[in-house]
């Protein structure tokens, strides 16, 4: 235990350094890169939430629910030890409660026993599931190590594996619907004309008030405004609200693989934003979620594409202003610009 304690700062200091932000940031990337202003938005809010600390106790938020300590905790010795908490936990007079558990051939803290330490981070979280598997991961490595202190190249395996780990567990889920979900109607250019129409009306219904992306209200989020969050839940349910709206809509069969393409990508995208309005309650979940985002995205602006690509090749050319013209042709409005595309 000891050694774990004394070395305890150093493992957090290299969480969250270039390395995890680096590795994160490229998780998830499909095969397009991102234009250099939405990689440097991205890698921005990577690192303000990471190391983003409400009470400036010297723990990062996200941290902080490692020892138990409420992120919306606004004392900065939350375990009356006449210090900041950080410095409480430089000094190995706090750990957490995952590494207390294990046991280990060598003393406790002397100024807490285990069973005083605080609470390991709620069941449920993305934040409790990093800590238990880093922790997991840590410790083979240590072992394997014959229980020396890991290297710098070591400790950043460590930190990647867990990472990986985790954003798998993640990106691995359901699709929202299959094909035997969905509505076929008939076939043909009318048919193709007909749904344009509806589906651009109940894009449009279920569109919402906000006047900027998803990124610079979770920018904003983080610099305080908790506004911000409540334009983010509206574009995530704006997303959820046109997926299963689309799902019950008869849709031609010639478009019913475009149609099925475009319902996940805009459940997916529904979720991975509402997850940026847990950065205050869940950070790691929003980290997650950001590593996400442009995969999300380029797959949204795909489905957009395929379903403009079958009425190009049904000979269906829309002008602008024209009954579904926006929903055919999209992704010719959106070029260039960052951001999803908005239903």
């Amino acid at each position: 235990m000891g050694g774990i304690v004394r070395n305890w700062r150093v493992i957090l200091a290299s969480l969250f350094s270039a390395v995890l932000i680096g590795s994160a940031f490229l998780l998830a990337r499909g095969a397009a890169a991102p234009s250099v202003a939405e990689a440097s938005t991205e890698t921005e809010l990577l690192r303000a939430i990471a190391t983003k600390d409400s009470n400036g106790d010297g723990l990062p938020d996200w941290q902080k629910t490692l020892y138990g300590i409420p992120i919306d905790s606004t004392t900065t010795d939350y375990f009356n030890l006449g210090m900041t908490d950080g410095e409480a936990v430089a000094k190995g007079l706090i750990v957490p409660k995952a590494i207390a558990d294990i046991p280990v051939a060598t003393a406790t803290p002397a100024t807490l026993g285990v069973d005083d330490l605080p609470p390991a981070p709620a069941d449920g979280t993305l934040t409790a599931a990093f800590s238990k598997t880093f922790f997991m991961l840590y410790l083979q490595a240590k072992q394997n190590a014959g229980g020396a202190d890991l290297t710098d190249a070591q400790m950043s395996d460590v930190v990647n594996r867990a990472v990986n780990m985790l954003s798998s567990s993640v990106a691995i889920t359901p699709k929202y619907k299959n094909p035997a979900d969905l509505v076929i109607g008939a076939s043909g250019s009318s048919a193709l004309l007909s749904f344009a129409a509806d589906a651009e009306n109940l894009l449009r219904k279920n569109s919402n008030n906000a006047t900027t992306t998803e990124l610079a209200y979770l920018k904003e989020a983080e610099n305080g405004n908790a506004t911000a969050l409540t334009f983010i839940a509206a574009i995530a349910k704006s997303y959820r609200d046109s997926a299963t709206g689309l799902v019950v809509l008869p849709v031609p069969q010639e478009l019913a693989g475009q149609d099925l393409e475009l319902i996940n990508a805009l459940m997916h995208m529904s979720k991975v934003i509402n997850d940026f309005t847990l950065v205050n309650t869940d950070p790691l979940a929003a980290i997650l979620a950001l590593t996400q985002y442009q995969s999300s995205v380029q797959g949204l602006a795909k489905a957009f594409t395929d379903i403009g690509s079958v009425y190009a090749a049904a000979g269906i050319h829309l002008a602008a202003g024209s009954p579904g013209a926006s929903f055919v042709n999209l992704m010719s409005g959106v070029s260039g610009t960052s951001g999803a595309p908005q239903p």
